[in-house]
């Protein structure tokens, strides 16, 4: 008989957050909610008063990270599963952000995650294992116009998530980067800050709109699964892409970074480093 895990989950109250703390809760574990707006929640808790508890949290705010990762254990006495989950979307071209929506943005994307990630370590060290998963993109792979920043919190978030691996595998400490494909999360419409449009980028701005289309994509729940299954290897990858469609991309996106590399691999070793 598999034993009930406690989950610790940010931005859980709508998206990839709510549809593994759903599917979590689905399985008999235990689970702590934070999110930004736990009223959400409310339907959740009624139906699992005993396995649900929702904590308000701006993960930008390093403090209340602390103090609430710190109510999650006094919660449930343990923390197995880590899932950092927060984020949101600074949609616009590198020029248009102001210097304040680039720091929010990464305030939240990139930061948010790293002090989530300070605040679980000494509880997850001191029973000798658990687990963190990092919701990252399959973005990660290369940098996209007009979602550069969202991509670029994703890759800083990665590169550290592997360089975490490393330091905490010895304390039984597992750390996988999840490379999202697109869900229908709602990201682009109550998650997204934009910026002030320049004129300039109007007819690229055109491209990528009929380039992306009108297609949502698939419910997050159907990426939730997958997480659930994770959470049993022993021994689980540092990355994991989301998504069949998703999984061919990134092969094809990684297919032709190579190829530009042998393209330019003679001026590339004209250097002796």
């Amino acid at each position: 008989m598999t034993t009930a895990k406690v989950w610790f989950i940010t931005g859980a109250s709508r998206g990839l957050g709510r549809a593994f703390t759903e599917a979590a809760l689905k399985s008999g574990d235990r689970v702590v909610a934070a999110a930004r707006n736990t009223e959400p929640l409310a339907e959740l808790v009624s139906a699992y008063p005993e396995q649900l508890v929702p904590l308000a949290l701006d993960v930008a705010d390093r403090r209340a990270v602390f103090d609430v990762v710190e109510q999650a254990v006094a919660a449930f006495g343990t923390l197995d599963i880590v899932i950092n989950n927060a984020g949101g979307m600074l949609y616009g071209m590198v020029e248009e952000a102001t210097e304040e929506q680039a720091r929010a943005h990464l305030d939240v994307n990139f930061f948010g995650a790293v002090w989530v990630v300070q605040a679980v370590l000494p509880q997850l060290r001191a029973q000798g294992h658990g687990r963190i998963l990092q919701v990252t993109s399959m973005g990660t792979a290369g940098g996209m116009a007009a979602v550069g920043f969202y991509g670029a919190g994703k890759a800083a978030l990665a590169s550290l998530t592997e360089a975490l691996a490393m330091e905490v595998d010895p304390f039984g400490i597992k750390v996988t980067n999840l490379e999202m494909g697109g869900y229908d999360t709602d990201l682009f419409a109550t998650g997204t800050t934009a910026t002030e449009p320049a004129p300039q980028y109007e007819p690229l701005r055109a491209r990528l709109a009929e380039m992306w289309g009108d297609e949502a994509g698939p419910a997050p729940s159907t990426a939730a699964p997958v997480i659930t299954q994770l959470a049993e290897v022993s021994e689980p990858p540092r990355r994991l892409i989301i998504g069949s469609t998703s999984f061919d991309q990134v092969l094809e996106l990684y297919a032709a970074r190579a190829e530009n590399y042998r393209e330019w691999e003679e001026l590339s070793r004209m250097a002796p480093g």
